[in-house]
């Protein structure tokens, strides 16, 4: 699944995008999941209720942010404990980003695991 995503890096960000032509956060991860015979709702915040909560996340968890108001607002697919991949409408592509930067860690909400069968 993670080949998957990173595959698509650089795929240009499109706002109600879930195609290879363009996406918009939560159409990249449902695509990617797609992909893999697993289902996952289309929006960010019916896909925050799928899965189970974790306190740590791992290659394949979906990462919640609040980047506008409290709740879940943006998605994305971690690479490891330190990564994610996502697709922001701030410069225009799949891409991936660390943990760690300011603007991330201090909008991450949590991180939920979706069973893989």
């Amino acid at each position: 699944m993670l080949r998957t995503a990173t595959d698509l890096i650089g795929t240009p960000y499109r706002n109600g995008g879930s195609t290879v032509d363009g996406f918009d956060c939560s159409g990249f991860v449902q695509y990617v999941y797609a992909q893999h015979g697993v289902y996952i709702p289309r929006t960010v915040r019916r896909q925050a209720e799928v899965g189970s909560k974790v306190r740590n996340a791992q290659a394949g968890d979906l990462v919640f942010f609040a980047t506008d108001g409290h709740g879940p607002t943006h998605v994305g697919i971690a690479l490891g404990p330190d990564r994610f991949i996502h697709a922001p409408s701030s410069r225009g592509v799949v891409r991936v980003e660390p943990f760690a930067s300011a603007y991330w860690s201090s909008r991450f909400l949590e991180a939920r695991r979706v069973a893989i069968e």
